[in-house]
């Protein structure tokens, strides 16, 4: 079986949490693999045994994050061990974060939800919020997104008012960190690792699909990856 770490604050009320047991459900059954998942708060999260027993991590949206610290240490494990990682919407935040601090050593970056005034914002408000909103997305030929989605085209649901800031972006996104999909503007909207068997964040929430009935691409490709590293055979889905 295998089990999956969910890194974030669970809220009820927030929509993608609602989602990503549906969509795991939807997921594991459409590849008929066992499947447990366990939320894991980030203030519990201080070091790498917490994350061990997991075949796989997800950084949930939900950001700011109780301890901003848990989730980058989590994130840190999945890049470093090549455990397969999962980031949507803050979590996507998140992993360019802890790729910029802890592989490029840029000590000083930081996220404007938590430091509105900081000199080097690598995480700054979008130039145009994109709550509640649905929008074309276009995928990069040859990367984890296009192979799960198979097109190079999707729709896919935004909650989010930070991203990538533009003016940091060609400095950041050099290999192995590579753009995995953008937006009808040319806006990095979902990166991967390149020397990783899968490390994918979308700064969409592919997980909302779920809620329409629709088995999220990337979550399928997630799990396989995990299935993989596991080397586990489809079987009977459950989750719990």
């Amino acid at each position: 079986m295998l089990h999956i770490g969910l890194i974030g604050d669970y809220n009820a009320s927030v929509t993608a949490h609602q989602a990503i047991p549906t969509a795991l459900t939807m997921a594991a059954d459409s590849l008929g693999l066992m499947v447990s998942f366990e939320w894991v708060p980030t203030l519990l999260i201080n070091d790498e045994e917490r994350l061990k027993r997991f075949h796989g991590l997800w950084c949930v949206p939900g950001s700011p994050y109780d301890n901003t610290e848990g989730a980058l240490l989590a994130i840190h494990h999945a890049r470093l061990h090549k455990v397969p990682f999962l980031g949507t919407c803050g979590g996507f935040q998140h992993a360019l974060l802890e790729y910029a601090r802890h592989h490029l050593g840029w000590a000083d970056v930081e996220h404007a939800e938590l430091n509105p005034k900081g000199r080097q914002l690598l995480i700054s408000p979008l130039s145009c919020e994109l709550v509640n909103v649905s929008d074309e997305i276009h995928l990069v030929a040859g990367t984890h997104l296009a192979h799960a989605y198979g097109q190079l085209e999707c729709h896919e649901s935004y909650q989010c008012r930070y991203g990538l800031n533009p003016a940091m972006q060609e400095q950041l996104l050099q290999p192995p960190l590579r753009i995995a999909a953008v937006d009808q503007h040319g806006e990095v909207r979902g990166i991967e690792l390149q020397e990783h068997p899968f490390f994918v964040a979308t700064l969409f929430q592919p997980e909302r699909a779920a809620l329409k009935g629709i088995v999220p691409p990337i979550v399928k490709g997630f799990l396989t990856a995990c299935a993989k590293k596991l080397g586990a055979s489809p079987s009977t889905a459950r989750t719990a």
